[in-house]
């Protein structure tokens, strides 16, 4: 099975030409590698500008959705975006449950519905979990099972081919200080494995037997030195890629590591 290579944009870039330069760059890098598969996750304002010119090797992606749909001829949510909007726009793919949006207010409640939505209709879901710190008793992994019990309420198995889970452990994610440095924590390949298996019994112990055939994806400051790594030792599926995406020679030599496995 291929690996699942999602480039995270988050908010950037900050100009149409800027977003349509990385854009080709990304897909100029997809098209050399056999062994992934290539999703760009951009910001909502950019995807119909993409649209056009994404290619086979590369499929768009949104960075989040709302849970409902306007009533018939529009109506309500000012600032939301449905999921009629992003499959007209050319979407097939989106993040739901992000760190960062997490961190923003958004509950466990309100992933669940969105995730029902998007499954529902036949986007594939980017579903993150991940703790937000380590404690040597072990209680995350409790923490991530109940994100996942919580994240996956009342969805049947018949959408589980929608479903992508990625393992995002909050803490490795890079940070930015004041002066415009990234930060990092190290997190490594052996606990990436571990988390792994983890979430996909977790996900068997809801679904069944069927649920093995759900991709599990690492995103935690991957960058072109680790890459390969979390995708060998670490025995995941794909990656979700943050900071490294948003440089077209980052992202391309990030690619061509993979390609070597």
């Amino acid at each position: 099975m291929k690996k699942l290579i999602v480039a995270n944009w988050k908010m950037t870039p900050q100009t149409l030409k800027e977003a349509r330069n990385l854009f080709t760059d990304t897909v100029k890098a997809g098209k050399k590698i056999r062994n992934a598969k290539v999703v760009v996750c951009a910001p909502f304002i950019w995807i119909s500008a993409l649209a056009g010119s994404a290619k086979s090797k590369v499929a768009l992606g949104a960075q989040d959705v709302f849970w409902e749909d306007p009533p018939a001829g529009g109506g309500s949510y000012t600032g939301e975006v449905s999921v009629k909007m992003l499959k007209s726009a050319g979407v097939q793919y989106v993040i739901i449950g992000h760190s960062e949006r997490r961190r923003l207010g958004e509950t466990d409640e309100i992933i669940n519905k969105k995730i029902k939505r998007a499954v529902a209709n036949n986007l594939k879901v980017i579903f993150c979990v991940g703790e937000f710190e380590r404690d040597e008793a072990g209680n995350y992994f409790q923490f991530i099972k109940d994100e996942i019990k919580k994240g996956l309420k009342d969805i049947s198995s018949r959408f589980l081919k929608n479903l992508i889970v990625v393992y995002e452990p909050v803490w490795a994610i890079s940070r930015v200080n004041r002066s415009g440095k990234a930060r990092f924590n190290a997190d490594n390949p052996e606990d990436a494995l571990e988390m792994a298996t983890y979430i996909k019994r977790v996900l068997v112990s809801i679904f069944g037997k069927s649920a093995r055939r759900v991709p599990v994806l690492y995103g935690g400051s991957v960058d072109p030195g680790n890459a390969g790594d979390f995708l060998e030792k670490g025995n995941v599926d794909g990656l979700l890629v943050g900071r490294a995406s948003w440089n077209g020679k980052t992202f391309d030599e990030l690619l061509r590591n993979i390609s070597k496995i």
